[in-house]
């Protein structure tokens, strides 16, 4: 039944829907590709300015007329402790210079969530999800009044709970193995790193809202496997990092398409935030230094001139690698060419189960 409702409530022929992956990857192409194969596209708009959210939200719907969603990460107003930054940026001096980068203070240290709130009010798209953090009642009525579905993102039964209580149209729980930044915002990290054959059965039976499962789903042994665990629908976004639309920098996707899950790991290095990625030369050079890196915005900021330059010199060293465990699974297909399949071998799988 609950999957029923999410299909319905968005028109969706499948329950797939496409992860939001901040940086880059979410292109205008990829989130309608998906939408238009009968999955839900999602735009990651935490790195966007109001302005650009409206732009990518005009250039989806020129490729789309299906629903679609915006993410967004829930922070406060950042307040940046300066010395905190003038020493992160220490540690980072000769990494800046072996890329040539100026050793300066960002002018900018993240979006600010609320300008971006009201964007997504005049945007209005099907669904917003929301990471790192949970909505005020005023938010969520406001959301409610404009017709926007709301999908929490959990790590913990804890957390999932709490997006219930507020009254979630969905919550999206985030296993161990996914890529990318970790949702948590009540539990300790460590406490948090709950692999998702444990979580979806938990979060289920904790809650009457429909459940969505992330975290190493790949192929349709994994969404079919999600299924039955009682989840109403799957959210990939490894998955998607190879497909064409998401226009990956060469660098990232020839990382990609040659690593193994037991080459992930999370690191705090760069962002300041738990991310699960393909380990690299940063990754390893500065493993001493995970416990003393400044929290986000600030470490996110202070690496961004670094990613930035490695894009440019086509060196994976310093680019945030960001993958879940499943990504030996990857395959190189267009988006719409991944749903369809996703949905012939999650059929397969069904058919073979029933002998």
């Amino acid at each position: 039944m609950p999957g029923h409702y999410l299909q319905n409530a968005f028109n969706l022929p499948h329950p797939i829907i496409q992860a939001p992956m901040a940086g880059g990857p979410t292109t205008p192409e990829l989130v309608a590709a998906v939408t238009n194969a009968g999955g839900l596209g999602t735009l990651a708009a935490s790195f966007l300015n109001p302005e650009q959210m409206v732009a990518a939200a005009t250039a989806i719907r020129a490729l789309t007329s299906g629903p679609f969603a915006i993410n967004l990460f829930i922070l406060p107003e950042p307040i940046v402790d300066v010395h905190v930054a003038e020493q992160g940026l220490a540690d980072l001096q000769a990494t800046y210079q072996a890329l040539g980068c100026p050793l300066q203070l960002p002018k900018k240290w993240a979006e600010r969530f609320l300008p971006q709130f009201e964007a997504l009010l005049e945007i209005k798209p099907a669904a917003a999800s929301f990471t790192f953090g949970i909505l005020t009642k005023a938010q969520m009525l406001a959301l409610k009044a404009a017709d926007i579905a709301i999908i929490g993102t959990a790590t913990t039964v804890a957390e999932a709970r709490a997006w219930a209580e507020i009254g979630a149209d969905a919550v999206c729980v985030q296993g161990f193995e996914a890529g990318g930044h970790r949702g948590t915002f009540i539990n300790d990290i460590d406490d948090s790193l709950v692999g998702l054959m444990a979580l979806v059965p938990a979060c289920v039976d904790a809650v009457t809202i429909p459940v969505i499962a992330a975290g190493g789903i790949m192929d349709g042994r994994g969404i079919v496997a999600a299924q039955a665990l009682g989840a109403a629908a799957v959210q990939l976004g490894t998955a998607f990092l190879s497909c064409p639309e998401a226009a990956l920098p060469q660098p990232y996707l020839t990382a990609l398409n040659a690593a193994s899950g037991d080459q992930t790991r999370l690191t705090r290095l760069f962002s300041g935030k738990h991310a699960r990625g393909i380990v690299n030369g940063f990754m390893q050079d500065h493993r001493h230094a995970e416990a003393a890196v400044p929290a986000y915005p600030i470490q996110n900021a202070l690496t961004g001139p670094l990613r930035a330059a490695a894009k440019a010199k086509g060196d994976p060293n310093y680019l945030s690698l960001w993958a879940g465990q499943g990504v030996g699974l990857s395959r190189r297909l267009g988006a719409a060419q991944l749903v369809a399949q996703l949905v012939r071998e999650a059929q397969m799988v069904r058919d073979k189960l029933l002998g």
